[in-house]
């Protein structure tokens, strides 16, 4: 968060408006939760009839936001927290947000190629094939396409019955395969934002600036929400996993609000400016930062565009309106972090 002032003392700044700030834990909540839950249950819902479009909307619309997020609202503040003035002069002879965020993308990448490659594996003993990259198949999954996945024993003669059977686990392996990669794509974007969240309510609870700060994390936190909630109500689970999407809904709600009470239970000795807290937050911020830029440009933009297949060949105006929704979503997260 960006400070005028620059206090390195331990006197907190949160007394003020107490009544507000207390009422804030639940408005916040409310948006929170509207925004990460509204598509999920209305993808599901036979009452809602919300148009495909709409959909897709929220959907691009939310990618632009967490990538936004990742550079406007993470990395941003976390230069500023680990070069305050009230840190050592060590923490300015390095640019250590930059290291850690750097840190966490390969980090990130090499947890979910281990995860892969240990996938991959599996299916193979029981003669599985998956291509990882899914460049002949398209999808709508929140993690990426789902796999091309065959059976590696072509050139064996099978009778009809085994060809059903054959088909029949062939299927069941690419819907646990799919189900998995889009679970842990989503549960990493979803720590990314959750640490994020966590932080801002913690900030909001004790910051001198609260009212103005207050109004854009309103906003702020319900289109962080659209964009969880649409990358959740795009997953496609086997029908017994279909309550995974509304716990991630429901868990990114609680986040800020939780951080704003653990803020206001600390409002006597915590100092946000200090230096204890802007290695922590700049830290967290850091780690962050590099989860969502990692999740924004692989999972949701080469997956969701370039590996494709229904996307890359879609109609220009189709192309030109998924976009549009995702520079529209970029442009009003960074521009939310002109106050927040």
């Amino acid at each position: 968060m960006k400070r005028d002032v620059i206090d390195c003392s331990g006197d907190s700044q949160g007394d003020a408006l107490l009544g507000l700030r207390i009422a804030s834990i639940f408005i916040i909540y409310i948006g929170s939760s509207c925004g990460a839950l509204f598509p999920v249950l209305a993808r599901r819902s036979k009452f809602i009839n919300v148009p495909k479009s709409l959909f897709d909307f929220a959907k691009f619309f939310g990618s632009g936001v967490i990538i936004a997020t990742a550079f406007i609202h993470l990395l941003a503040p976390a230069l500023d927290e680990l070069g305050s003035p009230c840190l050592s002069e060590a923490w300015s002879e390095y640019p250590y947000a930059l290291a850690l965020c750097l840190l966490s993308i390969f980090s990130i990448f090499i947890l979910e190629l281990v995860a892969f490659r240990w996938g991959t594996a599996l299916l193979a003993k029981i003669g599985v094939h998956h291509d990882a990259h899914g460049h002949d198949t398209g999808s709508h999954a929140a993690h990426g396409p789902e796999g091309n996945i065959s059976n590696t024993s072509k050139d064996v003669e099978a009778s009809p019955s085994d060809m059903i059977s054959s088909k029949s686990d062939e299927h069941q392996h690419r819907v646990l395969d799919s189900a998995i990669s889009q679970v842990i794509g989503v549960a990493i974007l979803e720590f990314g934002v959750v640490l994020h969240s966590v932080l801002i309510g913690l900030t909001l609870a004790v910051n001198e600036g609260f009212k103005v700060l207050f109004v854009v994390l309103v906003f702020h936190q319900t289109f962080e929400g659209l964009g969880i909630g649409s990358r959740l109500a795009y997953m496609k689970l086997p029908s017994k996993y279909n309550f995974v999407p509304i716990i991630g809904a429901v868990i990114y709600g609680f986040t800020t609000p939780i951080g704003i009470a653990v803020g206001l239970g600390l409002r006597t000795t915590y100092n946000p400016n200090s230096a204890t807290a802007s290695i922590v937050s700049g830290v967290l911020d850091s780690l962050s930062s590099g989860i969502l830029i990692y999740t924004g440009l692989v999972e949701l933009l080469a997956h969701e565009f370039l590996f494709n297949k229904e996307m890359m060949e879609s109609s220009n105006a189709r192309l030109t309106y998924a976009l549009g929704s995702m520079l529209l979503g970029c442009g009003v997260m960074a521009l939310l972090g002109k106050w927040a």
